[in-house]
């Protein structure tokens, strides 16, 4: 007897191809029988009948920002809503493992902004090893983690702008491979932030051998997606093809309006090295718009020394001066080389509530009430909100967003950010958006073609073996939706609605989205290198 039985709905069982009438046995948290056309009919103590819908894998987020926000709101609404069973934290080089008690302080004002610093909140932790069980205390997703690079370097080198010396290089190496070794399935980095962005590429190299001899791979948020995009996509092949690392291209995509249309010729780079034998995929999400922190935006060498020594800069007018020449006129690193135009800047989240005002506004129609210069009203938001602040980025292109997506290497990630009155809506509409607008309205892709790049690809690229597909054997992470009505009704005006069409998911055999509605169950849990 089975614990429940999915009956006769039409299953896209991950792989790619068409779909099939079957009924779906679940024991013991895994799959166990996948019946066509219902012949056997067995008994379970449960039988929730899905006629009309489709069965699929659940849903693999590649980039999450919800390190924190799954701890402290662990029902995760936001992703399990939209049929998310697993999701890939530690991205963009900067998380909370592993950490030390000097560099924890500044690490949680620094990217307060992506996942907000609760108060009485319980920082217990400070290995990897730590975080994953932390985790398994009970969350409503499966969770899987990558070592962040920008942390790393941070607890070797500081905030210092230099190459590691071998001694410093040796530190880094050991607690990544520490860190592997207590389950992360890789490395990630954020090379526009420091003080990740600081290491050159020998030291990335180095890192990534590592990483290799584990079996991971690695997820870089590379140095640029605006003025040299294109060479820094060749950057991290070239660490790729020199470490003989796998490489996965997070939110990988062609911002701002020099690189619009531009997208094939990343996709020409990337045919290039695999045909050449480099490991690469690349994963982003359906949108045109970014969404980051404020202080993003700032050249790398004022944030030198951490957080406080951009408030004083930002405090000083020589320095202020400076950076906004750097932001305005020249095009900072942190503007990916590109001079800011503040009607694409909105913001999105601030942390102090005397900003709410300006939530959902671009730093232009805040200047134009205020009789302040644009510059002036983002320095002082970030000063007033100790760079707490978060903003969406309205530099996309949708022509690039759509040839990206077709690509047979490309994946799903929502690159989400939970926290903010108005966050980007990605955060709650990726996954339906890919299956509703994209798939069924659009025609961009064929539903079984979106419903790979969400479940068995990225299963393959996490070296997760048991999980991605609708097989006897797997995982029962599985979600059940309307083909004909799933979307995504999430919008940067009310961006915290969640999707409709997706009555089912299932998390580890347990339903925790139940005809609709969320049963507070909590059966996800870490999953960790070697699992399978």
């Amino acid at each position: 007897m089975f614990d429940t039985v999915l009956r006769g709905g039409f299953v896209l069982d991950g792989s790619g191809g068409p779909t099939f009438r079957a009924d779906v046995g679940v024991s013991d948290g895994r799959i166990a029988a996948v019946d066509p056309d219902g012949r056997d009919r067995a008994d379970a103590r449960r039988e929730v009948d899905v006629a009309g819908l489709v069965v699929a894998p659940g849903f693999i987020d590649m980039h999450a920002h919800s390190d924190l926000q799954i701890l402290a709101n662990p029902e995760h609404r936001p992703k399990v809503t939209q049929g998310v069973t697993l999701e890939v934290l530690g991205q963009d080089g900067l998380s909370y493992a592993p950490i030390d008690d000097d560099v924890l302080p500044q690490l949680r004002q620094v990217i307060a902004g992506w996942n907000d610093d609760p108060a009485d909140f319980d920082w217990s932790w400070r290995s990897v090893g730590e975080y994953l069980d932390r985790l398994d205390q009970g969350i409503a997703v499966n969770a899987a983690y990558l070592v962040p690079q920008g942390t790393l370097r941070m607890m070797h080198l500081g905030w210092d702008d230099r190459p590691a010396t071998d001694r410093e290089l040796d530190a880094q190496r050991t607690s990544l491979d520490a860190a592997l070794g207590q389950g992360a399935l890789g490395m990630s980095s954020g090379l526009t932030y420091p003080p990740g962005m600081y290491a050159p590429t020998d030291e990335l190299v180095a890192l990534c051998e590592v990483v290799a001899r584990r079996g991971g791979y690695y997820s870089p948020h590379h140095r640029s997606y605006g003025m040299g995009a294109l060479d820094a996509y060749a950057e991290m092949i070239d660490v790729s093809r020199r470490s003989g690392c796998p490489v996965h291209l997070t939110h990988a995509t062609m911002n701002f309006p020099v690189n619009h249309g531009r997208a094939g010729e990343l996709l020409a780079l990337l045919d290039d090295a695999i045909s050449d034998g480099v490991d690469v995929t690349l994963d982003s999400y359906p949108y045109a718009a970014a969404c980051t922190t404020l202080s993003s935006l700032l050249p790398s060498w004022s944030t030198r020394g951490g957080a406080e020594a951009v408030l004083a800069l930002l405090r000083d007018p020589a320095g202020r001066e400076r950076i906004r020449v750097s932001i305005e006129e020249t095009g900072s690193d942190g503007s990916h080389g590109v001079p800011v135009d503040w009607d694409t800047v909105v913001v999105a989240g601030a942390r102090n509530p005397s900003l709410a005002p300006y939530v959902g506004r671009s730093i232009a129609a805040i200047t134009a009430e205020g009789g302040r210069k644009a510059y002036d009203v983002y320095a002082d938001i970030l000063l007033e909100d100790e760079l707490g602040t978060t903003c969406v980025l309205e530099v996309g292109d949708e022509d690039n967003v759509q040839t990206i997506m077709r690509h047979p290497a490309h994946m799903v990630g929502s690159d989400g950010i939970l926290v903010g009155a108005r966050p980007h809506p990605r955060a709650w509409g990726t996954f339906p958006r890919y299956l509703g607008h994209y798939a069924r309205e659009l025609g961009v892709l064929a539903l079984p073609e979106a419903v790979a790049k969400m479940t068995s690809r990225p299963a393959r690229r996490l070296g997760l073996a048991d999980r991605g597909r609708v097989e006897p054997g797997c995982v029962a992470d599985l979600v059940a939706f309307d083909a004909d009505q799933v979307a995504d009704r999430a919008t940067y005006a009310d961006p915290k609605q969640p999707a409709a069409g997706l009555p089912y998911v299932m998390v580890n055999g347990t339903f925790v989205i139940d005809d609709g509605r969320h049963t507070g169950a909590l059966p996800g849990r870490s999953v960790r290198a070697g699992a399978a």
